[in-house]
């Protein structure tokens, strides 16, 4: 499966950056090529692109703040979580999107 994700915390700092490490291992470990854009205190790093998001089966969104440019993945499934759930529950947010879109 190919997955995006844009993860996003209030601080803009730790959370978002723990958030994307832990979803993209989850993936990879399940044999699901991810990419993962951040959108911290620096500003969107790692950005995803037009064909990316068009090729992607799904996205995860991290919902702990509005993600800019969300418009991009309009007409593409969604599962919004949070920066803590990505961190702490990540395989658990994996199998539930293999569920999702089988």
């Amino acid at each position: 499966m190919k997955l995006v994700a844009v993860t996003a915390c209030a601080a803009g700092v730790a959370h978002t950056y723990m958030a994307a490490e832990s979803i993209q291992n989850a993936a990879l470990k399940k044999g699901h090529q991810i990419k993962v854009e951040t959108q911290g205190a620096t500003g969107i790093e790692n950005k995803i692109s037009a064909d990316e998001v068009k090729n992607a089966d799904a996205v995860i969104m991290t919902n702990d703040i509005p993600i800019r440019e969300r418009e991009r993945f309009n007409n593409k499934r969604i599962f919004n979580v949070t920066s803590t759930d990505c961190i702490k529950s990540a395989n658990k947010i994996i199998e539930a999107i293999e569920q999702n879109c089988k």
